[in-house]
Formats: structure tokens, sequence, C-alpha cells
């Protein structure tokens, strides 16, 4: 390697069904590629997620999550000799002591209380340079006095709280894509149950967000406008008042949920991040280990909830649009001080880069 030029590994976890692990990783990459653009940046997927053939970097595809491809994760390592992994809620162990053995700055991204624990494990944090926990501390909370304690005994920091990680807005790209679908700030709702890959006993969940977005409309005459997701196998459905968009680039995504009016999400990262932008949203778990970050942000005040049916996201929006509501859920949201951490995690990567290579940026 060259001053300079450092080269980048990423180990989300990938599947069939969610997206954000990848999308989050992706967000970081296109950040480091500005910040060092002679940097090299390689992805490890599985080649079952939908995505695995339209990633944007080089990606090593294995036959399952990474995770579960132990010896895989840690021979392309061995090939690939990164100064950089960055493991999005992804790996054993053994794959994070493979990397710092080979002289890697290991990154750990944690989403939940089970990931965070396991991350502070102490042979696993002995071998974690940086430990960032992308959920904002309302929702998850403070870390035990236990959890602690073994770290101050090992000298580990205790993990970094860096809340969702995302594109900031961007007028100039926003106001191209609003005039694309025929769209005006404040003049459309946004529905979107993030990947689209996601069931119940009834089918495919995005095809109830659809439904519901068909009644909104007939009842409001408000545009809806909804996002499927890469991995919605089927076509799309057709309503009036409703575009569909079959999927976006994350920043693309970002900017119609900072224009809409409000919207209407799964409880994954893209409610943690409409949270952040102040936007007011009724949420829908998609997902079981969506249930308690949707129900800690709703006891929060911080959105409403519903469950998956059309009927009754339709009828709660409508309900939550009323001047009354809608002014106590947006009161709640300016006072939260969730904000993107992206800035957090970057500036985290830059003093890891000054310490391995002993330069100034």
């Amino acid at each position: 390697m060259t001053l300079g030029s450092p080269k980048f590994l990423f180990v989300p976890v990938s599947s069939a069904e969610g997206v954000g692990e990848y999308m989050r990783s992706l967000i970081i990459a296109d950040e480091v590629k500005r910040r060092w653009p002679n940097a090299t940046i390689q992805f490890i997927l599985s080649r079952q997620a939908p995505y695995a053939l339209t990633c944007p970097y080089p990606a090593a595809l294995l036959d399952d999550t990474p995770t579960k491809n132990i010896k895989a994760v840690n021979d392309f390592i061995s090939f690939f000799l990164p100064d950089f992994v960055i493991f999005d809620a992804s790996g054993r162990r053994s794959q994070l002591t493979h990397a710092n053995k080979l002289g890697a700055k290991v990154i750990f991204l944690s989403q939940h209380k089970r990931k965070r624990r396991r991350g502070m494990k102490i042979l696993r944090a002995r071998v974690t340079d940086s430990h960032w926990v992308v959920q904002p501390e309302f929702v998850i909370g403070p870390i035990s006095w236990l959890d602690r304690f073994k770290l101050r005994l090992i000298d580990k920091p205790e993990p970094t709280i860096t809340g969702p990680i995302f594109v900031n807005p961007n007028l100039d790209s926003q106001v191209t894509l609003l005039s694309k679908y025929g769209l005006s700030v404040g003049g459309f709702i946004l529905l979107n149950a993030g990947s689209g890959g996601h069931t119940n006993s009834r089918g495919y969940i995005v095809e109830e967000f659809a439904q519901a977005a068909a009644n909104i409309y007939q009842a409001t005459q408000i545009p809806c406008v909804i996002v499927y997701g890469p991995n919605y196998p089927n076509a799309m459905f057709s309503a009036e008042g409703v575009t569909a968009i079959k999927e976006l680039e994350h920043g693309e995504l970002i900017d119609l949920l900072d224009a809409a009016k409000i919207a209407v999400l799964s409880g994954g990262d893209t409610l943690l991040q409409a949270i952040a932008l102040k936007k007011p949203t009724l949420s829908v778990a998609v997902s079981k280990d969506q249930n308690y970050r949707l129900k800690v942000c709703e006891e929060s005040g911080l959105t409403v909830g519903s469950n998956s049916d059309a009927r009754q996201m339709s009828d709660r929006l409508i309900e939550l649009m009323k001047a009354e509501n809608l002014a106590r859920l947006e009161a709640a949201l300016a006072l939260c001080e969730c904000v993107n951490g992206l800035g957090i995690g970057m500036n985290i990567l830059d003093d890891l880069y000054r310490n391995k290579f002993g330069v100034q940026q």
C-alpha cells in the first residue's frame, strides 16, 4: 500500500430479506471515497442478496451471509490485506481476530442491545478498534455498569453512539427528483416498507403499503409515492393518485423523505432517519427486530404506530394528519436530539487513519 491509498473492506449482514446494513455500508463507503479518493474499497456479500450483483464497488460473493462463512471471509481478508474492516452487524469473533492479527483496524457496528452486548464481550472487544452503535441512546439505552467495568479492565473505550447514519438531503438533486415525478415539497405522502422483501401470513407487507396508499389518496386527494424496494419480486401495484417506484438510491430516498408532507415507513433504519430529519411518520414493524425500536419511538412521542393491515394504516394516517395530532408529533420531534451520525463515524475513521499511518488529514 502507498500512503494515501488505504484499503477498506466492508462486511455487512446480507441476505434475501433485509437491506439496512448493506445500505449503511454503502453510505460509509461513498463518504470514505470522497475523503480518500485513492482508497480501494471492497465488499463481501451473500449472492442470495438481490443487490449483490448491482453493488457499485467490487464484491466477493458468498453462498450465505458472511457471518456463516467464517473460513471464506478469513481467506479473503488474507488475500486482500485491508487496512480497515467494517463489520456491520456481522462477523464471528474469529473473523475480527483474524483481521486484527493481519494489522487491520477493526470497526464493528451494532444496531440493538443483543448485538451491542456481543460486541462488548472481552475477547471481541480486545480485537475491536471502534464499536459504533447506530441507534439513538433513547432507543438502546446506556450500557450496564458491568460492561463499563469490563471494558475499563481491558483498556477499551465504551461503544460510540452515532445514531442513524445517512446522507443528508441535497437541495439540487431534490429539485430534480421532484420535477421527475411531478411532485412538490410538502405536497405528497411517502410510503416505504424497507427492502420490500418482508412477508407475513398474507404475503408481501409492501403490498399492504400499496393498498394503504390507494386508500389514502381516495380519502385525502393527496398524491402518494410508494417505493417498493429492491427485494420485492413482483409487479408493482397501479392505482389512481399513487406513484410507484421500484427502488431509489439512498440519497434519492432521503431527498423524497425530506420533501414529503408525512411518511409511512417500516420500523427500520429509515424511521430513525426520518426522526433525525424531524419528519412526521406512521410506522409499521415489518420484522420482529423492529418491534422494540418502534415501541420506544412511539412511547417517546416521535412516531405513531400501526399494524401492517392496509385499512388500519390508512385510517391511522388520516387521523394523524389532523392538525392537533400533527402539531403534537412535530413538537416532540423538534425536541429530539437524534441527528445524522455519519459525521461522527467519519471522525472516528479519521482518527484511526492518523493512528495507523501517523499522518495528519
